[in-house]
């Protein structure tokens, strides 16, 4: 059925990130297809930068890829990569540059603004180009 799915993981909701992790190799197992675990590290707005030391982001990324890692550790054949900008579009950007044909996201409890769909989940799911599965 697919043969490159991408897991959304948002570090700061490991139980949400384990469901959708179990989804994403669910789908893949029946194609032996390749997994990627992708954590998105929201960039620092630019008026805070200044109170904040660029050499921040390194130890930030390491320990996002400790607790990806560690929440992949079952699962030896799962990617995990890490990137930083926007979650929804780097996803998006990772899904078009890999050939990704399924992603599997976790919606969170949303609010008022977004309401059905966790905004994250909400722009996959309207912009990408393949399928699209989200955990609620």
């Amino acid at each position: 059925m697919y043969r490159n799915v991408l897991v959304g993981i948002d570090p700061a909701a490991d139980e949400r990130g384990s469901e959708a992790l179990v989804v994403g190799t669910q789908l893949a197992e029946d194609n032996m297809a390749q997994i990627t675990a992708l954590t998105v590290l929201e960039s620092i707005p630019g008026y805070l930068a200044d109170h904040f030391a660029a050499e921040a982001e390194t130890p930030a990324a390491e320990l996002a890829m400790g607790r990806l890692r560690e929440l992949c550790g079952r699962y030896s054949d799962v990617k995990t990569e890490i990137r930083h900008g926007k979650s929804a579009e780097e996803i998006l950007k990772y899904a078009e540059v890999n050939g990704v044909d399924c992603i599997v996201v976790a919606s969170h409890k949303p609010g008022f603004g977004d309401y059905f769909l966790g905004s994250t989940a909400a722009r996959v799911v309207r912009h990408a180009a393949c399928s699209v599965h989200v955990i609620r």
